[in-house]
C-alpha cells in the first residue's frame, strides 16, 4: 500500500527550521508520549483546543490518545514537534494526519502551543505534511477548518492552498492543495525512505 515500513519511528525524524534560525525536532508520538501530548493538549488556550478540535475539548478522550501515540494504525500518523527550553524539552506543536489510499489523499489538522504561535512553526510542519503525504503515494493534502479560524485559513492561503466548501459540516471550510509527486524542495525522512524502497523494488 505504502513505501513506509514503521519498524524503527526513528528513521522518520525531521527537524523543522523555523525564520528565526530556531531548529525543532519532529517525530512520531509513541505511547510514551502520551502524558506530555495529553499535557500539551491540557496547556492549549480553550480557544486554541475549540480550534484544533472543532468544538469543546478539555483533553483528548483516553482511547482518542491512544490513537494519536500509534503511528500507523488505520494509516493514521500523529508527529510533534519538540524544543528544548531551559535543558528541558517540550512538545510545542503537534499535526495529525491520515490517508485515503482510493482517493490518493492525506487529510490532516495541526495545533501550535499558543505561546509559540507567531514563530513559522504552522508553515513548516504544513511544508513537512506535503512531503510526509507524498511519501504516503498521495495527491492531494486537504483539511477543514471553521470558517471563524482567520488564522488557520491564513497560514493555508499563505501556504497555497485552494478553499471550497466543506461537505457536511455549514460552520467548515476546506482547505486542499495538489501535491507534486517528487518535492524535493521539501525533503523528509520519510520521503527519503519511501523513494529508496521502490528503488529498490525497481532494480529487483
Amino acid at each position: 500500500m505504502t513505501a513506509l515500513q514503521l519498524d524503527d519511528l526513528r528513521h522518520y525524524s525531521d527537524t523543522l527550521h523555523l525564520p528565526s534560525g530556531q531548529r525543532l525536532a519532529l517525530r512520531f508520538a509513541e505511547p510514551d508520549d502520551a502524558d506530555a501530548l495529553q499535557n500539551y493538549v491540557r496547556g492549549l488556550s480553550q480557544s486554541s483546543r475549540y480550534r484544533r478540535f472543532l468544538g469543546a475539548a478539555s483533553e483528548l478522550p483516553p482511547s482518542l490518545l491512544a490513537d494519536f501515540t500509534h503511528a500507523g494504525e488505520d494509516d493514521r500518523f500523529s508527529v510533534i514537534a519538540i524544543a528544548s527550553v531551559d535543558g528541558v524539552e517540550r512538545i510545542v506543536a503537534e499535526a495529525r494526519y491520515a490517508l485515503s489510499a482510493d482517493q490518493a489523499s492525506v487529510e490532516f489538522g495541526l495545533s501550535v502551543d499558543d505561546s509559540w504561535q507567531g514563530h513559522g512553526i504552522g508553515a513548516a510542519l504544513m511544508r513537512n505534511l506535503e512531503c510526509r503525504a507524498t511519501a504516503l503515494g498521495a495527491t492531494r493534502l486537504f483539511g477543514d477548518t471553521l470558517r471563524s479560524n482567520e488564522v488557520m485559513m491564513a497560514l493555508a492561503r499563505k501556504s497555497g492552498f485552494a478553499f471550497k466548501v466543506s461537505p457536511g459540516d455549514w460552520r467548515l471550510v476546506r482547505f486542499e492543495k495538489q501535491i507534486d509527486a517528487e518535492p524535493r524542495d521539501i525533503p523528509c525522512a520519510s520521503w527519503r525512505i519511501a523513494a529508496e524502497r521502490i528503488a529498490l523494488r525497481a532494480a529487483v
